[in-house]
């Protein structure tokens, strides 16, 4: 510090300064010296600036006789006193407050920086192309739930068959009812759109959906011991997942309006992304979890899962609906008379919409895909009693299908996207029909 201070003060071009070794060595003489001085100097200072303020004035230059040049003067010297304050300053307990608020300063900024790096290298990672901004994480995590509920799926299959003894038939019955809240998907739109629940529309039927799995699945891991039971609670496990589904693919639909269809193509990977990620966790656990512990436990377990749903839904940035109802019919515009002409409303334009034959054909082609018959309930039935398929090994099976599933994604969102929706229709419909003859020839080989 003494160092420091003499060369400081070295250089300054003043008279009057004392030498200043002496000074470094010994801060007690500096202090005294500015008490002596304290008087003096204050005299000094008033009289300077009553110089400043009313300067004397200069007798006019002879004419014709003007010699004067223009001369630069140096910049005038510290005053003795200014540099004793510094120094005392730096000495003196007003220092520490100076520091603490130069510390505050440098620390606020320095989170501030820190905090804007973080949003930048999260607003920078992308999967699937996709921004990984909150609302996206949100729509990700959600197709996640629905991928990972497969772990499920092989316990339900072998409950219904192991526990209750139904037939192929019966098991078939109940998989269409879980199959019917997927059927009236645009009645959850409306329902989202019309009915704020809460002031969100978005939000809280994300948290009510994943509330809703929880129950059914909890209620089939302790009380369900019929066939009527198990066909409620998987029917109200599948209400819950196809509600969340339509919020998201809301909330997918709006960030995809006006974009081009590569980006498009990008969202629609980063949901079957997610979902066949999930697929991968579940498919590998399943098996084994039903084989150690039992379906009981299966369904415990797979409870905890739409909790994720709810959990997620505070990522969502939903402004709150402000409208002019209060109380009980803001939350509940059922009781209101114009809920029904809006509704009314929305059905024709739903409907001029459908017609359209950009829409309708599209519609018509999911409609046939989807009336296919299909036999996963015949096939669970002849691979477990006829080529004596455990539990472990049909989840395998189901991981190799959840990987194929990922690269299927994975191929469309690299090479595809920009690729017409039409061939790529043509092209998977021949290869869809042509795979799926491959069950057929299981089954006349092995039976």
């Amino acid at each position: 510090m003494a160092i420091l201070t003499t060369l400081s003060f070295s250089e300054l071009p003043s008279p009057k300064i004392p030498p200043f070794s002496s000074i470094s060595r010994s801060p007690a003489l500096l202090i005294s010296s500015r008490i002596r001085r304290n008087s003096s100097n204050l005299v000094a200072r008033h009289r300077r600036r009553a110089r400043r303020k009313n300067p004397p004035e200069q007798p006019p230059p002879p004419p014709g006789n003007d010699m004067s040049t223009a001369v630069q003067m140096p910049a005038a010297p510290r005053r003795w006193d200014e540099d004793h304050d510094l120094l005392l300053n730096s000495m003196g307990a007003g220092n520490g407050d100076t520091l603490t608020a130069n510390d505050d300063k440098e620390t606020s900024t320095s989170s501030r920086n820190v905090l804007r790096k973080k949003k930048s290298y999260t607003s920078s990672i992308k999967f699937f192309g996709v921004d990984l901004s909150p609302d996206n994480i949100a729509v990700a995590m959600v197709y996640f739930v629905q991928g990972v509920l497969g772990l499920a799926r092989l316990a339900v299959s072998f409950y219904l068959k192991d526990d209750l003894h139904l037939d192929p038939a019966e098991t078939a019955v109940i998989s269409g009812f879980s199959a019917l809240p997927w059927l009236v998907k645009p009645l959850y739109g409306f329902i989202s759109d019309s009915v704020p629940l809460f002031g969100y529309r978005r939000r809280s039927y994300l948290v009510l959906s994943g509330l809703l799995g929880a129950l059914s699945w909890s209620l089939m891991a302790t009380f369900v011991d019929s066939k009527y039971g198990a066909a409620f609670c998987i029917l109200l496990g599948s209400l819950s997942v196809a509600f969340s589904d339509v919020v998201v693919d809301s909330m997918v639909v709006e960030r995809a309006r006006g974009e081009s269809q590569s980006m498009a193509g990008s969202l629609q990977s980063l949901c079957w992304g997610s979902s066949a990620f999930g697929g991968i966790v579940s498919s590998y656990f399943s098996g084994s979890l039903v084989d150690l512990y039992g379906v009981r436990f299966v369904f415990g377990l797979t409870a905890l899962l739409p909790l994720i749903t709810s959990a997620v839904a505070v990522l969502v940035k939903e402004q709150p609906v402000v409208g002019s109802v209060r109380g009980l019919k803001q939350n509940l515009p059922l009781a209101d008379a114009g809920f029904l002409e809006k509704s009314k409303e929305d059905i024709i334009k739903l409907w001029g919409a459908v017609k359209q034959p950009n829409v309708l054909l599209p519609t018509l082609f999911i409609f046939l895909w989807q009336a296919t018959p299909q036999s996963d309930s015949a096939m669970f039935y002849f691979t477990t009693n006829k080529l004596g398929f455990t539990p472990e090994f049909l989840g395998r099976v189901k991981l190799v299908t959840s990987v194929a599933s990922l690269l299927g994604v994975g191929l469309y969102n690299g090479f595809l996207k920009k690729v017409p929706l039409r061939k790529i229709f043509v092209v998977t419909t021949v290869f869809g029909s042509v795979l799926g003859m491959t069950q057929a020839s299981v089954m006349l080989v092995f039976s």
